[in-house]
């Protein structure tokens, strides 16, 4: 059993994506501009990009985009190990990131002791 029913979620979210297109044609055509952006440069494959991708998504908790980057990255044949390994550089980024952010928030604590 899986946590949700992803492959139904996916088509939801491009139904909704396809709704919003309708509604606002230049947003919508201005995000899948920049999207493609990357793939014109040539320098990384497409399942480098969406290995990217996927991690990406982690990091930045959206699930529509963990849905369709791993479809895209199983259609352009990343391994379940080389999810594993694009995710776990994105575990270790939040753990960083939360590193960092703690010592912004013991100066912060310290400002205080200034007042």
């Amino acid at each position: 059993m899986h946590m949700m029913d992803w492959n139904g979620y996916r088509d939801q979210v491009l139904a909704g994506v396809g709704g919003l297109s309708k509604l606002s044609p230049d947003t919508v055509r201005g995000y899948v501009t920049l999207g493609g952006a990357g793939t014109k440069t040539g320098h990384l494959d497409a399942k480098t990009r969406e290995l990217i991708a996927l991690a990406a998504a982690v990091t930045l908790r959206c699930d529509g985009c963990i849905t369709v980057h791993a479809q895209a990255a199983q259609k352009n044949g990343a391994s379940r190990e080389e999810i594993a390994e694009a995710l776990g550089v994105a575990i270790a980024l939040n753990a960083g990131a939360a590193l960092v952010y703690s010592t912004r928030a013991i100066d912060a604590f310290s400002a205080l002791e200034d007042l």
